[in-house]
């Protein structure tokens, strides 16, 4: 029974397939020499690759990450750009205002050291003018007036200047018809400063300008007229 049922069984299957042996070695093992390439040994041809399809599928999300990224990376360089370049602005106003503060501190120095000689340059100023600033004294009291001139010091305060309330420190007051306006007559302490500094107001005398009063010619000297009066033509 067995024997009979593998014949039907094989008589169903139909006529086998040839087995086909393929040598594939690259050198042959009789003659020892290497095979030309033929067709069991040609290379095997790629597979085709699958035609992606040119949109997005059902489902699939159209937009592209990639894009998003680096839209997020240059938003945040330019906001690291931005806090660089604030940065900078920062440091460089700091710097300018050490700066003016560094020349702030040097100026003000300077001007409290000017401001001590000052009675100096008084009496150098009153001895000039009594006539004893003479020979060596006055060679030192030269040296010393110029270098403090190159520093930055001004004087200030002379007759005929206009008078101003910001420099000027009036003690005496006077009218006269030949001034238009507050006039500097009398300057009886010289004012200083130092730089943009005023170390020291001038104390001065000041005429303002009369109203209704005739000028005094100058050739008269302010003397009465000789003739001209009504006892001369009387007389």
């Amino acid at each position: 029974m067995t024997h009979s049922y593998d014949e039907s069984e094989n008589q169903g299957r139909g006529p086998e397939e040839p087995v086909v042996v393929r040598d594939r070695r690259r050198v042959d093992p009789q003659t020892g020499q290497v095979r030309p390439p033929g067709p069991a040994h040609a290379a095997p041809e790629p597979a085709e690759e699958p035609v992606e399809h040119a949109g997005p599928s059902l489902g699939e999300s159209i937009v592209d990450e990639s894009v998003s990224v680096v839209s997020d990376v240059e938003k945040e360089l330019a906001e690291r750009t931005a806090d660089l370049q604030r940065l900078q602005a920062e440091y460089a106003n700091y710097r300018k205002r050490v700066e003016r503060d560094r020349e702030a501190v040097v100026l003000g120095a300077k001007a409290t050291v000017v401001n001590d000689l000052l009675p100096l340059l008084d009496d150098l100023e009153r001895a000039e003018q009594h006539g004893d600033l003479t020979g060596a004294f006055k060679a030192v009291g030269d040296k010393l007036i110029s270098g403090l001139q190159r520093a930055g010091l001004e004087s200030f305060g002379a007759e005929g200047e206009a008078f101003d309330p910001s420099v000027h420190e009036a003690v005496q007051h006077n009218t006269s018809p030949d001034v238009a306006g507050p006039t500097v007559t009398v300057v009886m302490r010289r004012g200083y400063r130092f730089g943009d500094r005023v170390l020291r107001a001038a104390l001065v005398g000041v005429t303002d300008h009369e109203p209704g009063a005739a000028p005094v010619d100058p050739s008269v000297g302010g003397e009465l007229p000789l003739d001209g009066g009504p006892d001369d033509q009387q007389q």
